[in-house]
């Protein structure tokens, strides 16, 4: 037994040397199959291993990139790696490259919730990349707020369904006085209430009963 534990450690402490070894000779490429030197291996990162040569590796990137793909997988068989560009980059053209790199961008964007600024000295494109359920948003480039969801400037104070039926200046400082004091508004009639003093519950006039934390009714909804 003791024999037989020495030998799995001493061939355990040379794998590193043979996957070294291996790396570094001559390989056969699997596109052209033509045999190669090491040097001309291509090597994509950590990702994957496939012996493919530099010139076909260069070859097949240039003919995905001018179909229009953004991720570029490995084509060794069965292989769902994808291509790495910064380990690409020496091999291929500066065209090709910018090429590849604006697809990706582009099919980032495609797999992204997005939507534009809507104020007129604005209008960047904002991105959703966290893919949260984002409702107020501040423009990365504006600073200015708006609402991810109907896509218009922010509506303090009102729910996305009533903002598109906002008249004047006016309702749309009521609705920053209801967002600044926190005010509450009833699910059911829209009026916003306030809690002054006494229990959570109260009974809205207007409506059904409330278990938030108001005391106070406040009357706000649009104007006509």
């Amino acid at each position: 037994m003791g024999n037989t534990m020495q030998k799995s450690e001493e061939t355990k402490v040379e794998e590193p040397g043979l996957l070294r070894q291996e790396e570094d000779s001559n390989f056969t490429c699997e596109i052209c199959t033509e045999p190669m030197l090491a040097i001309r291996k291509f090597k994509n990162g950590s990702l994957c291993k496939h012996p493919f040569c530099l010139d076909c590796i260069a070859k097949y990137i240039e003919v995905t990139v001018e179909e229009s793909t953004g991720c570029i997988e490995c084509p060794g068989l069965n292989c769902k790696q994808p291509l790495d560009p910064l380990s690409c980059r020496r091999i291929i053209s500066k065209p090709i490259f910018e090429k590849w790199c604006d697809h990706l961008c582009d099919s980032t964007v495609l797999g992204s919730e997005s939507c534009y600024c809507p104020y007129r000295d604005c209008s960047v494109l904002v991105l959703n990349e966290c893919m949260d359920n984002l409702k107020k948003i501040k423009c990365p480039n504006c600073k200015k707020n708006f609402c991810f969801l109907c896509k218009i400037p922010w509506h303090a104070g009102y729910r996305c369904n009533e903002s598109r039926h906002l008249r004047d200046r006016n309702d749309i400082l009521v609705g920053e006085l209801i967002e600044e004091k926190r005010w509450t508004r009833c699910y059911n009639c829209g009026h916003s209430v306030e809690r002054v003093s006494g229990c959570r519950d109260i009974k809205c006039k207007y409506a059904l009963s409330l278990s938030l934390s108001p005391s106070l009714c406040i009357s706000v909804s649009p104007s006509a």
